[in-house]
This record gives structure tokens, C-alpha cells and sequence, in this order.
């Protein structure tokens, strides 16, 4: 659903809501799923690599006093035995990074597979990706935060924690290293001698703090840009994909220019809004830059006085230089991984509020008013009062109606007074109002609009079943003949977009052939067939009569012709009202 809205104030902020609902994201899987065990071994391995590297690092650092020196006094032997334990590390580092980043990847795609699969319940179950677009319209683009967020947010939450908890470990590693080979510096200060120790480690603490300070300064709006980047871009797809399912309309209307137009005006937001990403991001980039340029030069700078005055050696500088950035770099993971923290920022907020939407849709459902209860040989409407949502205008009022079996009837009336949503009450997918419908078993819906998935013919008439493999195709052929559709039999087994390729007659046809294979003891009919014409209509209602013997037809229509099927009438009015009349019994109903 195309939306512009703004990052939900209420929930951005980095409180403890946001963490609690962080780990409520996280849950699911690491505590929960079947997969929980294989997932924290892999975890503990891939930190254990980290963790190894981190070694390595520790080793080349003292490897480095050991090879400059060599090169400072002429030692041949020790320069050649220095590289043979370089190659024995960078071996080491080589293979324990190859496989972190092969093992991190491993456990990406089994937690996305797994999250993927979560959500999609999630989002599909109890007719709750419907009433997402009615009930609870602040979620953007669910289908973008499952198919994009949450492999943003395993990816990024991987790294991120593996980042940090590398450069807690080097810190913890080359402190002591840096505080025991930098040495003191002594100054004078109002005729008092100061001397710091180990005036590196501050150098490098002070360095770092004032860095993500001026950092967080500087990238605090990008948290906010990320998050409606994403929204932008979602927006700009779902535009594209509406032109391309409905090529025909825009193309018989010769709206090419104007879709032109509305494009663009949407990826205008997309532009505008990543023109600001641009320009936070050059401001961002003047100053982690620098600091890390100067980063590099400062402690040899540093050192340097020590080194000319023959009091170190070049190995020392070297090591001291490495430590140095190691604790800096470390101190530093904020200044460094802004970017990507203010990218994960954003990407959580948004799961977060499809979380916090998809609650809202529960409690709603919950305290929904309207009882769909069993019944077993007639449909039951009790004292049902149907509401516009978030309003208290009634749609319908006091509705009393029993249907006995075989007792087919139609509902009419003007056009928008609320008919098709009498027919989701039934259904159950409109939760607005209160009353009881007692449901009698194997009903079917079809609404004015069929859905086809992608797929072949067969699979589009044995939708929704998941098993149809025992339905000869002899037996489809002969359904698609009685609808009028025999010239689609040879593509039984062709996959397509059919709802792009047939007519929505056509489309309809396919919806009775599809009727007529499941059988269904109630059929619910929302204009099914308008989009034929009478003496059509006439026949497939004719046909489902003589094939189905046990069915009742309950049909929203506006053609008066369609009354000869049916032996009730329930008529909706203005203002909430309707009427209860039988027709007298056509040799059609009969």
C-alpha cells in the first residue's frame, strides 16, 4: 500500500522500549525456534574466529618490532626467519577470515530463512494481511519489511555485534601492550613538572571520545533519512509494479504521460530525500576521514622525539604505532560504523512497528464484537450492526436474517450503501460492529475480482488446495468446456500472469469452473459475474444449479434478471435500513 508517512515519533527514540523491543525481534529465533542450537554453535564459532584474529593481530603487532629491527641493525638471518613467521600468520588470519565471513554467512541466510518464514505467518495468518490495509494502515510496504528489513537487520545486527565485540576484545588486548611501550611524558605547567604515564592510552581515549561525539553530531539525521529512504524506495516500487498489473487500462486510456508524471513525482521523494543522505554523508565523511588520516600519523609523530633521540628503535616506533591504532581503531567503532549503525537503526524502528502494528491487529481482532459461530444446515445473522472503521456511522443496523438451505438469495441495493462489506462480515474478515452469524461448514467466497496467483491453469483452479494431483486433467478440460473456456484446455499446464491474459469475463468463467471442482454446500457471490454478459451470467448460474444439488447461492448483484435464481431478497438501504422479501419462484430457481 502507497504510503509518505514519517518515522513514527513515538518509537524512535533509543530508550529502553527500543531495546526491549530489539530483543523481542531477536527472540523468536535464538530462544524459541527448532533451530536454536545448531544457530548458537555456529554463533560461538564464528566468534571464536573473530576472537582468533584479534590473536593474530596481537602477534603481528609484536611481529613488528622483531622485523624492523632486523632491517635497522642488517640482521639478514632475523629478516628471513621474520617472514617466515609472517607467512605462518597471515596463513592463519587468511583461513580463520575466510572462514568467519563463510560461516557468518551460513548463519545469515538459516536466520533469515527461518525470520522469513515467522513473519510470513505472522502476517498472513487470521486474514491478517487485510486487515493491515483496514484496520491498521501505518505499516508502509509490509511486504518490503519482510522481504528487505529483515534481511537488512540479521546482516547488519551480525556485524555490528561482531564488529563491537572485536574491538572490545583489541582494546582489552593492546591497552596493556600500548601502556607498557609508550612510556611517560613529563611537561611543565605553571612551574610544576606533570608527568602523565602511559600518555598514549589517554591520547588515544581522549582521541576517540571527542570523535564520537562529533560524529554522533554530525550523522544523528541520517537515522531518520535511512529510515524514509527505505519507505521512498518501497513507495517507487509498489508504483511501478501498479502500472505493470494494470498495463492494459493505462494503455487503452492512453495515460502513458500521466503515469509518466505520477512516477516521477514519486521518486522525487526518493531523489530529494537521498540528496540529503549525499550531503549529511560528505559531512560525515570530511571528518571520520581526517580522523582516521591523523589517526595513522599521530602516534609516530608522537614517538618520533623518543626515536631520534636514540632512547627506541625503529621496531619500537613501529609497535607503538600499531598498538596505537588498534586501540584507537577500537575506541573508535562508533566513529567508523555511524553509517551502518544509523542504517540498523532505522531497519529495526521498522520492524518494530510492523511488530507493533501487527499487536494492534490482534488486540482489534480480539475485541471485535461480531461472533462467527458454527451452524449447521442454515446461515444464522443475529442482531448484526456493521460500522465504518474508527467511526460510529452504521452501514448496517439491527440485521436479522436467516438463509435455510437451498434457500438461494441476492442482496441489493444502491451502489456503496455497504453490501460487499455485509458479505467480509460473514466472511469474518470485517471486524467492525458486533452481532452473531452462525456459519454453516464448506462455504466458498468469490469476489467480484479473482485472485490467480502465478502459475499454470490447473494450478489456478485447484487454488487454494495444496494437493490436487489426483484431478485428472480429462476432468479440468470438461469444467473449462461447460464455462464456455474449451479453447483454454491446451494450456492446462502453462504457467503465466493469467490474470493479465484473460478478459475479467473470462477471469470470472474461471472462478465458477473453479467453483464447480471444489463444490461448496454455500457460495458467497460478490458480483462474481458483472463483467459478463446476461445471457452468460444466466447460463453459469444455470450450470451451478444442475451441478451442484446440494449448493445455496447468496449473491450481492444489481441486475434484476439474476432474481429469477434466487427465492429470498435482502434489499440495503440509506441510513443503515433494508427489507426482507421473497421472490416468487421462477422455473430458474426451481
Amino acid at each position: 500500500m502507497l504510503k509518505l508517512d514519517k518515522m513514527d515519533s513515538s518509537i524512535s527514540k533509543l530508550d529502553k522500549t527500543f531495546w526491549k523491543d530489539f530483543f523481542n525481534i531477536l527472540k523468536p529465533y535464538w530462544l524459541h525456534s527448532e533451530e536454536k542450537k545448531k544457530a548458537w554453535l555456529l554463533f560461538f564459532v564464528i566468534i571464536f574466529l573473530n576472537l582468533f584474529q584479534v590473536f593474530l593481530n596481537v602477534l603481528f603487532t609484536k611481529w613488528y618490532k622483531v622485523f624492523y629491527d632486523a632491517l635497522q641493525h642488517f640482521d639478514e638471518k632475523g629478516f628471513w626467519k621474520a617472514l617466515l613467521e609472517f607467512s605462518v600468520l597471515a596463513t592463519l588470519f587468511i583461513v580463520s577470515a575466510v572462514y568467519a565471513t563463510y560461516l557468518q554467512q551460513m548463519l545469515q541466510i538459516k536466520w533469515r530463512a527461518w525470520l522469513t518464514s515467522f513473519y510470513i505467518s505472522k502476517w498472513v495468518s487470521n486474514k491478517k494481511f487485510y486487515h493491515m490495509q483496514v484496520i491498521e494502515q501505518n505499516t508502509d510496504n509490509p511486504d518490503q519489511r519482510i522481504a528487505d528489513d529483515v534481511n537488512a537487520f540479521i546482516s547488519q545486527s551480525l556485524s555490528l555485534f561482531l564488529g563491537l565485540m572485536s574491538s572490545v576484545v583489541t582494546f582489552f588486548s593492546f591497552v596493556g601492550m600500548l601502556w607498557i611501550i609508550s612510556g611517560p611524558i613529563s611537561f611543565n605547567a605553571f612551574h610544576i613538572k606533570i608527568t602523565i604515564p602511559a600518555y598514549m592510552v589517554w591520547a588515544a581515549i581522549i582521541y576517540a571520545i571527542a570523535g564520537t561525539y562529533i560524529t554522533a553530531k554530525i550523522g544523528k539525521p541520517l537515522v531518520k533519512l535511512n529510515f524514509d529512504q527505505q519507505m521512498f524506495e518501497a513507495n517507487f516500487r509498489f508504483a511501478l509494479i501498479r502500472i505493470r498489473e494494470n498495463s492494459e487500462s493505462v494503455a487503452l486510456l492512453n495515460a502513458e504521460e500521466k503515469e509518466h508524471q505520477n512516477l516521477m513525482d514519486t521518486f522525487r521523494y526518493v531523489f530529494q530525500n537521498y540528496w540529503q543522505i549525499m550531503v549529511r554523508q560528505k559531512m560525515l565523511g570530511w571528518f571520520t576521514s581526517g580522523y582516521n588520516q591523523i589517526a595513522i600519523i599521530f602516534p609516530i609523530l608522537v614517538a618520533a622525539p623518543r626515536f631520534f633521540a636514540k632512547k627506541i628503535q625503529l621496531g619500537d616506533v613501529m609497535q607503538i604505532a600499531s598498538a596505537f591504532g588498534q586501540v584507537q581503531s577500537s575506541l573508535s567503532f562508533i566513529v567508523n560504523s555511524y553509517s551502518s549503525i544509523a542504517t540498523w537503526y532505522s531497519v529495526v524502528d521498522r520492524l518494530r512497528t510492523f511488530e507493533k502494528n501487527i499487536k494492534a491487529i490482534e488486540t482489534s481482532q480480539r475485541q471485535s464484537k461480531i461472533s462467527i459461530l458454527p451452524s449447521q444446515d442454515k446461515l444464522a445473522i443475529e442482531h448484526l450492526s456493521i460500522k465504518i472503521p474508527y467511526s460510529e456511522k452504521l452501514i448496517v443496523k439491527d440485521l436479522n436474517l436467516t438463509i435455510e438451505k437451498k434457500e438461494h438469495t441476492i442482496i441489493m441495493g444502491p451502489s456503496g450503501v455497504g453490501k460487499s462489506t455485509l458479505i467480509r462480515a460473514i466472511a469474518g474478515i470485517w471486524p467492525f460492529g458486533e452481532g452473531t452469524i452462525k456459519l454453516p461448514p464448506n462455504h466458498m467466497f468469490l469476489p467480484q475480482k479473482p485472485y490467480f496467483p502465478y502459475g499454470s491453469l490447473r494450478e489456478i483452479l485447484l487454488y487454494p488446495s495444496t494437493d490436487g494431483k489426483a484431478v485428472p486433467n480429462e476432468y479440468l478440460e470438461e469444467l473449462l468446456d461447460m464455462v464456455g473456456l474449451s479453447y483454454l484446455s491446451k494450456d492446462l499446464n502453462t504457467k503465466n500472469l493469467w490474470s493479465q491474459v484473460l478478459s475479467p469475463g473470462e477471469q470470472q468463467s474461471l472462478n465458477i469452473a473453479r467453483v464447480l471442482l471444489h463444490s461448496p454446500d454455500w457460495l458467497f457471490m460478490d458480483e462474481s459475474t458483472s463483467a459478463l454478459n446476461e445471457e452468460k451470467e444466466i447460463h453459469l448460474y444455470s450450470l451451478l444449479l444442475e451441478k451442484l444439488k446440494n449448493l445455496t447461492i447468496i449473491s450481492v448483484a444489481h441486475r434484476k434478471s439474476l432474481e429469477d435464481f434466487h427465492i429470498k431478497k435482502l434489499i440495503l438501504k440509506e441510513n443503515a435500513q433494508y427489507e426482507i422479501t421473497y421472490i416468487q419462484k421462477s422455473l430458474k430457481s426451481i
